[in-house]
């Protein structure tokens, strides 16, 4: 089931459990995971892209090792707030996954989330080719954080 709003995503999830975020990018999947109580997300792996039938299979394989509950997939908006190809692209892989999956799919704003990445590992003094192994996992966890966030609110005032 596709969410389109963060605000649906919140009660089709089981209560309690992981959720897993995904910045899909052309040659790699950056995947982070929440903590069961939703609290915090965690860079988890990078997947390098293969063609979808594999990387579905890797991500399914570790959405049920982990028991995640839900997926929140960065949607790359452009900085006008518009959907482009890229939009596109990740709106089909959502659909595609949703045929092989029951786990509730969700998008969030990705927009400046591989900045803000890039910027929280270079206060770290993480060396520019470690920065290129995780940047994408450690993005993806941003935008999971940003969706944990604001599913905590929403269900705060509900």
């Amino acid at each position: 089931m596709i969410c389109t709003d963060v605000g649906d995503f919140v009660p089709a999830v089981p209560p309690m459990g992981a959720l897993a975020g995904l910045d899909l990018g052309t040659v790699t999947i950056g995947v982070a995971i929440s903590d069961v109580l939703r609290g915090v997300a965690t860079p988890l792996e990078t997947i390098r892209r293969k063609k979808f039938g594999i990387d579905a299979a890797k991500l399914l394989d570790l959405c049920q090792r982990r028991a995640v509950g839900g997926l929140v997939l960065g949607l790359p908006l452009n900085m006008d707030g518009s959907e482009g190809p890229r939009c596109q692209a990740t709106r089909a892989f959502a659909r595609n996954l949703e045929r092989l999956t029951d786990l509730p799919i969700t998008f969030w704003d990705e927009r400046l989330s591989t900045v803000a990445a890039e910027r929280a590992l270079i206060e770290a003094d993480t060396s520019r080719a470690k920065r290129a192994q995780v940047i994408d996992h450690v993005a993806a966890a941003y935008i999971l954080q940003g969706a944990l966030d604001r599913m905590s609110h929403i269900r705060r005032n509900a």
